[in-house]
């Protein structure tokens, strides 16, 4: 079953990875249409600013879900790294705990909120045409992605945090 979880893990971080590169590629190709059809052609692109802003969304959230699993999101670590081992871990298990749950209250519910009523009102993109639900649809998205990954993070830190416990009793 370990193997189940790591491979459908490393899928899963390799499918998002994978689509962050796509969608980052296809924004640089966005702004160079936009920066090459208004100062070289000299008609700028209707159509590509609003693009570029949607791509930019879904890029930063969905990139964020990648930070978040390769630990390589912003954290102040110093005055965390001056406590003793039990409490360093249990300041680390709490931070977890947070992030799953802002991930679930406000990614996750917010963004369904969001999504759900910017569908039923058909709002639409002033130049593509996009129904903006379809944009919004990133927020629970990369919502679930972080909870998923902290929520894995949390229970590491708790398991570590039981193994020190249990060394702090028996020395």
């Amino acid at each position: 079953m370990t193997s189940l979880y790591q491979t459908t893990r490393k899928i899963l971080i390799r499918s998002l990875e994978v689509s962050v590169m796509i969608l980052m590629g296809i924004l640089v190709i966005d702004v160079t249409w936009q920066v090459f059809s208004r100062y070289i052609l000299k008609d700028p692109s209707t159509w590509s600013e609003e693009l570029a802003r949607m791509l930019l969304i879904w890029v930063s959230l969905l990139g964020a879900s990648v930070g978040f699993v390769h630990r390589s999101h912003l954290g102040v670590d110093y005055f965390v790294n001056k406590l003793p081992d039990d409490s360093r871990t249990l300041v680390e298990l709490s931070s977890h705990i947070l992030v799953a749950a802002f991930a679930i209250i406000v990614l996750m519910y917010g963004g369904y909120e969001v999504v759900s009523r910017t569908l039923i009102t058909n709002q639409l993109s002033p130049a593509l045409q996009i129904k903006m639900g379809y944009v919004y649809l990133a927020l629970p998205i990369s919502g679930v992605f972080i909870m998923l990954f902290s929520l894995e993070a949390a229970y590491e830190k708790y398991i570590a945090l039981r193994k020190v416990l249990k060394q702090s009793q028996e020395g």
